[in-house]
C-alpha cells in the first residue's frame, strides 16, 4: 500500500515545461517568418519548408496539426478557403 501511494505522488509531480514552450516558440517564429517571405501558402507548404529546411523533423509536425496551431496561437496570420482546392490558404493579417 505505501509502495503505491509513492507511485501516485511520483506521476502527479509535473515539470515547468520549458522545453516545451521553448518548442512553441520556436515554432511561432518560424511559421511567422515563412508566411511573410511567403503569401498564400498552405499548412503543407509550411510543414515542408519546417521539416526539410529548419530540421525540425522530430517535433512530429503535420499538415493537421500545424492546421489547428495558427489560429489557436498565432492571431497575426489569417487564413481564407481556397475554392478551387478547399484549402486553408494563410497570410500575415
Amino acid at each position: 500500500m505505501y509502495c503505491f501511494r509513492q507511485i501516485i505522488n511520483m506521476a502527479a509531480i509535473r515539470g515547468k515545461g520549458s522545453q516545451k514552450a521553448a518548442r512553441q516558440n520556436r515554432l511561432k517564429a518560424e511559421i511567422i517568418t515563412y508566411v511573410k517571405a511567403h503569401p498564400d501558402c498552405t499548412a503543407a507548404d509550411i510543414v515542408c519548408y519546417l521539416s526539410n529546411e529548419k530540421l525540425m523533423r522530430n517535433h512530429g509536425l503535420t499538415t493537421r496539426k500545424v492546421g489547428f496551431f495558427i489560429p489557436r496561437y498565432l492571431k497575426e496570420i489569417s487564413w481564407y478557403l481556397d475554392t478551387s482546392t478547399g484549402k486553408r490558404v494563410y497570410s500575415v493579417a
